[in-house]
């Protein structure tokens, strides 16, 4: 049902910790007050994963949660969000309890996650939360929303640091991001994906990411002559000159980016087909004895265009990637998703599950563990349940105990580290581009006995 339309003074809409409490589905405050006054408040376990991965997608790189944790530690229902909740139509016949109960909620349960940066497949727990019903339920969409995107984009970042074999990828996403908030995110999840800069100031300054860039073709026009636009900027930038030389025509562009000398520290492609204007760009700048005069591409790049490029042998030093991967334009969602699994009612774990064509789902609390081959790479993952001994470690950590968190946040560089080395173990046929390979995901024995007799309770075949 809708809730009914006010009229408001227009407002800057941005998220803090005091509105972060109703920035959620409506759903998930029906169903809790419902909860509550249905007496239906039972310790619960959810489980946030994906079903399925993204076309040419075959594997995932998680990300997202130090904003989770954040959340949960600073999720609080204050005063006037009571009183919007309290005065809509919908909330009537609601106990006035249930407004107090909000008023004094903080997340009390547990958090499981799989730490960021790692690698993990379609069906694998990557959060598991037991808290009670209400808690466990609200949290829902904040929860996808913030792994969800940023699962996504560290995914596709990768893809494309992949593409660039060893070469510097940056991110020059922002403007094309899906608001402010998202392109910060994005930056974020991109270096967590092998990005090695960003353009997104406030990331930067805030993650202490480096913050990467030059100049648009603005500057250029900003001049009546091209290469007055190239000295000025090198009286300004001695150190960093590098220069945008396709505003007009780009081998004249660069001819006259040489006549600056040997502070020139590099130009930027943008435009046109930079396989072969690198080449020409590159004999140009060698002949002029600027071979330490680094060439850096832009301009609507993405795994396939970058992979295809230095196939070709373009002489590309880096790539500043934008739209395509802080959208993942190519797959621009990620269906994860968080399923009930187990309650607990009268001291009983009663494991839960969906029967629903195509989307039928585990019970149980469960963990993830992965098995290695001989030379210490990702042999396959087996999911089993939590107390299942596999002679490995599970993925699935113990993050936020009672509410209260004890997981030492890693920097950036720490995850970007973990997604490094995740990759890297991660065997080669799973990282092309077109691949089609599954990395093999089993379900124990035990969870299946269980999803069976759980099938069988509910007198389901």
């Amino acid at each position: 049902m809708r809730s009914k339309i006010r009229t408001v003074q227009p407002k800057p809409l941005f998220l803090n910790n005091e509105n972060v409490c109703i920035a959620t589905d409506f759903y998930q405050l029906t169903m809790a007050a419902g909860y509550f006054d249905c007496k239906r408040n039972h310790t619960s376990t959810f489980e946030l994963f994906v079903r399925s991965l993204p076309e040419h997608r075959s594997y995932l790189i998680t990300a997202g949660l130090e904003q989770a944790i954040h959340y949960l530690k600073n999720l609080k229902f204050t005063g006037m969000y009571l009183k919007y909740l309290k005065n809509l139509p919908i909330f009537k016949n609601v106990s006035r309890g249930f407004f107090d109960y909000l008023r004094n909620l903080r997340f009390s349960g547990d958090l499981y996650a799989v730490p960021e940066g790692t690698v993990v497949f379609a069906n694998e727990p990557i959060l598991r939360v037991t808290a009670p019903m209400i808690e466990a339920q609200i949290i829902e969409t904040y929860l996808l929303s913030v792994i969800n995107y940023q699962t996504l984009v560290a995914t596709k970042a990768s893809r494309v640091v992949h593409a660039a074999k060893g070469k510097d990828v940056i991110d020059f996403g922002t403007r094309r991001a899906h608001g402010p908030q998202a392109g910060v995110l994005a930056a974020r999840a991109c270096f967590i994906g092998g990005c090695v800069g960003t353009s997104n100031v406030l990331a930067a300054y805030e993650l202490g990411i480096p913050a990467v860039g030059t100049m648009a073709h603005s500057w250029v026009m900003a001049y009546d002559d091209e290469y007055e636009s190239y000295k000025d900027f090198r009286k300004i930038f001695p150190h960093d000159t590098v220069l945008l030389i396709d505003t007009y025509d780009t081998v004249i562009g660069s001819r006259l980016a040489t006549k600056i000398g040997k502070k020139l520290k590099g130009i930027r492609l943008d435009s046109g087909n930079i396989t072969l204007l690198s080449k020409r760009v590159r004999k140009i700048l060698d002949d002029a004895g600027l071979k330490h005069a680094k060439i850096v591409a832009s301009g609507d790049l993405n795994e396939y265009k970058i992979s295809e490029m230095l196939n070709k042998g373009a002489p590309v030093d880096s790539f500043g990637v934008g739209t395509e991967m802080v959208t993942s334009k190519d797959a621009p969602a990620l269906g994860g998703i968080y399923k009930l699994v187990e309650q607990e009612k009268e001291g009983r774990l009663i494991p839960k599950m969906k029967f629903s064509e195509d989307k039928a789902t585990y019970p149980a609390k469960k963990q993830v563990y992965r098995i290695y081959d001989n030379n210490g790479r990702f042999k396959k993952d087996i999911v089993g349940l939590i107390d299942e001994k596999f002679n490995t470690e599970g993925l699935l950590l113990r993050v936020i105990k009672n509410g209260k968190v004890l997981y030492k946040t890693p920097t950036i560089q720490e995850i970007q580290k973990v997604a490094k080395r995740n990759i890297s173990l991660l065997p080669d046929r799973f990282k092309r581009l077109d691949c089609k390979a599954s990395y093999p995901v089993t379900v124990s024995g035990r969870l299946r006995r269980i999803r069976d007799k759980t099938k069988r309770s509910l007198g389901t075949s």
